[in-house]
């Protein structure tokens, strides 16, 4: 990871280039293992371009409908014997993606070939938003003297329209291809149909309308839906209970009543009511210590995760704020008429990445330790902006791979890493009451 002050260059490396013609982009993904932009819109595409070129790696066509959702995973692959004492004496990394759409499948997509190898069916409207589980050392059920690692395997939990969410396997490199269809393209799948898929694990039903997102740590599942309820499933059992701020036990929503609200995970009380915001909350971010809530109302806020206190309020924005990135030292946020970087510790305004007259709306960010990229609008055509803050002598591959791929222990196990403990726990959606 590039130290902060990496991200004081006053200078950094800009790169832009159109994709998606004039069509909105709706999810946006900076992979750094392999190093894609990867963005999904609503002409039904998936595009890979690389950040230090721009240049186009792959088109993922398939989908019939807008692409609302990915999610990354990177698979550990054998390639050679294994050794005398078991060890694999070659492998490398495949790197897989998942989509889901408005034509309600989820495709599997393999980044280096570019084919479309799974079609999953089983929602009956739009999958709004996707989460990776990927294997997890967590505290066992003696306490946290005994760890165990869940899922045992990479899934995929989807969160969708049809007021459902449903859990599939990630398939691993080399597994066998799978296309569910349905016995007429106008119909939705029957449960015998869905039942046909072997990478279907389970559908979770309770919500009462949509599932607006989405979270996953271990082996919990978080989800926020527009039925006013912040719900938590067990991944494995498929059960309700109530347990991602990990090291808090706690996780947090964002609501259309304006509050943000901090959840227990223990018994399912809402430990702090964070008020201020006076319009939809639709933003989350958390970090290591704080959270930060984004607002329609043109407001950005850093809370303190432990006691709930409000530290700062960022103002400057115009219009809604449509995305917002943090981590303990930056805070990135857009809105029709600026990208805008702040300073997270003490809440100042750090500067302006974009703004009029050279952009007219921000839809997504996505940055890591060495690149900050944005889909924006720019005179009705959709345009990428990359900046590049690494040191201009340092080769492509030097700096910037945040340790994504940790090894597994089993040969040809998923090979993500563990997710950490402020990547885990904030749902966007609507409050219980």
């Amino acid at each position: 990871m590039l130290s902060h002050v990496n991200w004081q260059n006053s200078d950094p490396k800009r790169l832009t280039f159109p994709v998606h013609g004039r069509s909105v982009v709706t999810t946006l993904n900076l992979s750094s293992s392999p190093r894609f932009i990867i963005s999904g819109s609503d002409d039904h595409l998936i595009c890979a371009h690389s950040p230090f070129t721009g240049e186009e790696i792959h088109k993922l066509s398939g989908h019939t409908g807008g692409v609302w959702s990915l999610g990354l995973c990177s698979r550990r692959r054998v390639t050679g014997h294994n050794t005398a004492d078991g060890n694999p004496s070659r492998s490398r990394h495949h790197h897989m993606l998942a989509s889901g759409s408005t034509d309600r499948t989820l495709r599997i997509w393999d980044l280096e070939t570019a084919k479309n190898t799974h079609t999953f069916i089983g929602h009956t409207s739009t999958i709004r938003c996707i989460a990776v589980a990927r294997p997890t050392w967590i505290d066992g059920a003696d306490g946290p003297n005994r760890k165990e690692k869940w899922p045992k395997q990479a899934m995929i939990v989807t969160g969708s329209r049809d007021n459902t969410l449903r859990v599939w396997r990630f398939p691993r490199p080399g597994d066998p291809e799978y296309h569910g269809t349905t016995a007429a393209e106008d119909l939705n799948p029957t449960d015998e149909e869905i039942e046909l898929n072997p990478y279907h694990l389970k559908a979770l039903q309770g919500h009462e309308h949509a599932v607006r997102s989405v979270a996953v740590h271990g082996r919990t599942i978080v989800s926020g839906s527009y039925d006013t309820t912040v719900r938590v499933w067990d991944l494995i059992t498929g059960e309700e209970n109530v347990v991602i701020d990990t090291l808090r036990q706690q996780t947090c929503s964002g609501s259309m009543d304006g509050t943000v609200r901090i959840w227990s995970l223990i018994d399912g009380s809402a430990r702090h009511i964070l008020t201020g915001h006076t319009s939809l909350v639709g933003l989350l971010s958390v970090s290591s210590n704080s959270l930060v809530s984004a607002a329609a109302d043109a407001m950005v806020k850093i809370w303190n995760l432990s006691d709930g206190k409000l530290q700062h309020t960022l103002t400057g924005h115009l219009g809604a704020v449509t995305c917002v990135q943090n981590d303990d030292e930056k805070v990135i946020t857009g809105a029709d008429e600026s990208l805008k970087v702040w300073n997270m510790k003490d809440g100042t305004f750090d500067r302006d990445l974009l703004k009029k007259p050279t952009v007219t709306g921000v839809w997504q960010i996505a940055f890591d330790g060495r690149f900050c990229v944005a889909a924006t609008n720019q005179y009705d055509d959709t345009m990428v902006e990359v900046w590049d803050f690494a040191d201009s002598r340092a080769p492509n591959d030097a700096v910037g791979n945040d340790g994504e791929d940790e090894e597994d222990e089993d040969v040809g196990a998923d090979d993500d890493g563990a997710e950490s403990d402020d990547e885990a726990g904030e749902v966007s959606g609507s409050h219980a009451q």
